[in-house]
């Protein structure tokens, strides 16, 4: 088999993981990271033993990767996505889909296109073994139908955070603030665990740190489900510390709640528990331990011109819940695929 070439676009934070992850990868070759940030770069690509790069066009002509991994603020996702795309070469890309519904939308026509490459999204969460076998046990109807959920987001951000990445405290770089940086992987979790989203309430305020971000660090969110049942997301970026991320479900026969482990009880019956994989020593406690799990499985599909089952269609919905909750809209309909600029007759609460 012929070994895949990577690389890592975007030496931030989250890239470690990726990097990490593509290091324990049999038949894959990091070629190349890339960086607009001189230092960082250079302390990257010394620390990876690889060449490093200032932009993504100059990566795909010097160094021809098969794939790209995209690590970069939000509001590069889209064009870096798109350009890879047009040059043949397959992408994985960080969460968020992207920092606006209109590039979010230009993703999801790119990889739509004829003979586009596969392009992935990092809901890594979807991984867990908690959430997989939760999943599971909605899916079969074990429990019988879910009646309601409770989803607790309580994380620590300092102004320091936000100083040494001024792009994450702003619409223009970040989209948003705690809701598309930080809960967005909730959001993700109770729509796709409940089976989609018909409407969204809620509301986003900046309580703790007004000085050094123009976004958000505090919000709720009410989703209403193709079902009829609602479940609440409560976030906070306020918190004392990082605590882990709960959500309880309701069913007809008993209750499912995931945090640092799942633990299962059935109405009358005998309580079961689903331990968690460990997050890597590299890894910070709250991104769990499910990045490079996501990463195999897409590299497990490299060149098979199958779509990566978290596709820029199946990411949209987080996006839009968070969006609707910023434009105080109503009536929201999940479609995969379906126009999401602003104007969308699907976010118009007059819509008929």
């Amino acid at each position: 088999m012929r070994t895949i070439r990577t690389a890592v676009i975007g030496c931030g934070d989250i890239s470690v993981l990726h990097l990490d992850a593509i290091a324990q990868l049999p038949g894959v070759e990091l070629v190349a990271v890339c960086d607009v940030d001189a230092e960082r770069r250079e302390r990257t690509a010394a620390e990876a033993g690889v060449p490093g790069t200032a932009s993504l066009t100059e990566t795909l002509e010097r160094y021809s990767p098969d794939v790209v991994h995209l690590c970069t603020p939000h509001d590069q996702h889209a064009d870096l996505a798109v350009e890879a795309l047009a040059a043949g070469v397959e992408v994985l890309t960080e969460k968020p889909l992207a920092s606006t519904l209109d590039d979010a939308r230009r993703m999801v026509e790119a990889a739509a296109a004829s003979g586009a490459p596969r392009i992935g999204v990092c809901f890594q969460n979807r991984y867990n073994a908690t959430v997989q076998e939760a999943h599971r046990v909605l899916e079969h109807g074990e429990l019988g139908a879910p009646t309601g959920a409770v989803a607790t987001v309580a994380w620590h951000r300092t102004p320091e955070y936000y100083l040494a990445r001024p792009w994450r405290g702003t619409w223009a770089g970040s989209g948003g603030g705690l809701l598309i940086n930080q809960a967005i992987h909730t959001l993700d979790l109770l729509q796709w665990l409940l089976g989609g989203v018909t409407a969204v309430t809620g509301t986003a305020s900046t309580d703790s740190l007004g000085e050094v971000i123009e976004v958000e660090d505090t919000a709720t969110v009410t989703l209403t489900h193709p079902s009829g049942i609602r479940s609440v997301l409560l976030a906070t970026n306020g918190a004392p510390t990082n605590l882990p991320v709960q959500i309880d479900i309701q069913c007809e026969h008993g209750t499912l709640r995931i945090a640092q482990e799942l633990t299962v009880l059935p109405a009358g019956g005998e309580q079961r528990v689903v331990t968690e994989r460990a997050a890597p020593p590299s890894a910070r406690s709250y991104w769990g331990a499910s990045h490079a799990a996501l990463i195999a499985d897409f590299y497990a599909g490299h060149g098979s011109g199958q779509p990566f089952w978290i596709s820029p269609a199946e990411a949209s919905p987080a996006l839009q819940i968070l969006k609707a909750v910023y434009d105080g809209k109503r009536g929201f309909p999940r479609r995969p695929g379906a126009e999401l600029d602003r104007d969308n007759p699907l976010l118009d609460p007059t819509a008929t």
